[in-house]
Order: structure tokens, then sequence, then C-alpha cells
């Protein structure tokens, strides 16, 4: 026996004093787990469809709508008209430029009458720019609301236009599409939704 005192711990590994390794770490630890935590963000985001972002409205009915008609119509748009069949609720502005690279497939449906149409003119410059806008490029909208504060907009969780939601019979929000739609998305995405809820 040497008198040595006894303890229960094992020593530190060579070159490592104990207490002070983690800290002497950490400097390099942090930056790797910054590292991760983006490449998980960048992993799950680019793995999404960028045309489809999640809505807390997703099958809740449509949030209360009292739109007056825009210039040149006798009518506007309510909650109660997106009620009774399968629609299409489409927010455009004349100042929106993917609305107009949207617009000629807008016009194609519209000519086939598969699905109505109905659009949110939203925060138009001037009363005169939405109807002028549609006068000049064709109108595809069944209804069509002013929406110049942006209350629809708001109402719907809109960030930009254009936006499309698919509302079903009952008048529940059933898919939200951002962006312009494209023919692809038409066939592979939106016209499956529709067709399945018109045959509900």
């Amino acid at each position: 026996m040497t008198g040595l005192p006894v303890s229960s711990k094992a020593p530190p590994p060579a070159g490592m004093s104990s207490g002070g390794g983690l800290r002497a770490r950490l400097p390099f630890l942090i930056p790797l787990v910054v590292l991760a935590v983006i490449a998980a963000y960048f992993y799950v985001g680019l793995g999404r469809d960028p045309h489809v972002v999640p809505s807390v409205l997703i099958d809740q009915p449509v949030p209360d709508l009292a739109l007056p008609p825009i210039l040149g119509r006798d009518r506007g748009l309510t909650t109660a008209d997106l009620k009774g069949e399968v629609s299409l609720l489409n927010v455009f502005g004349s100042w929106c430029v993917a609305c107009r690279v949207e617009h000629p497939l807008l016009m194609a449906l519209a000519e086939q009458g598969v699905v109505p149409i109905h659009g949110v003119n939203w925060r138009e410059p001037t009363p005169e720019a939405g109807p002028n806008w549609l006068d000049r490029l064709g109108d595809p909208y069944t209804l069509v609301g002013a929406d110049p504060d942006s209350r629809a907009a708001i109402a719907l969780g809109v960030a930009g236009a254009p936006e499309t939601f698919v509302i079903d019979a009952a008048g529940m929000i059933r898919y939200k599409h951002t962006g312009p739609i494209t023919p692809d998305d038409w066939e592979r995405t939106l016209w499956p939704i529709i067709r399945k809820l018109q045959a509900e």
C-alpha cells in the first residue's frame, strides 16, 4: 500500500484534463451542429414541391367573403357563391407578372368549362386596372370580387399572387397552389383533385 487516495472515477484519457475537454471542443462542435441543422432544412425543403404551400385553411370552410364587384360587373363574390359545386378560387392582379404567365391556361380552362373559376382581384392601384387587364387578355372568371384593401387575401392567408384554391361543393378549401399554374401542375395535381371531388 502506498497510502495514495483511492478514487472511484476513471482517470481522464491521455492529453485531456477532466472538465476542460468538452469546453475545448465546443468552438469546433458548434459550427458542425449549425451546418447539420441547415443541411436538414434544405433537404426537407428541396424535397417539397415549391408550388405546394401548406395552409392552415386546408379542409376548413372558406373564410367569410363579401367582395364588391369590379367595375363593369354587377355581381361581386361572397362565401355563399363558393358552395354548391367544385370550383377554383384564383387570386390575381394586373400588376402581377406571374398572373400574366398563368392567364392563357385559365382562359383555356374557362373555354373547356371543366370547372368554374372565381377571381379575387387583389390590391389594384386603381379601380380600373383589373377590369382593363381582363378586357385586354380575356376574362376566365365566373365571378370576380375586388379586394383593394387585402381583407380577403389576409383571411385566405395569401402571400403573393397568383394563388389558387380548390374549393369543394360544401365550400371547403381542399388544396392550395402557390404561383402560376402550369399545364403540368394542372394535369398532375389540380385536375385529379378536382375530378375526384366532382365524383364525390
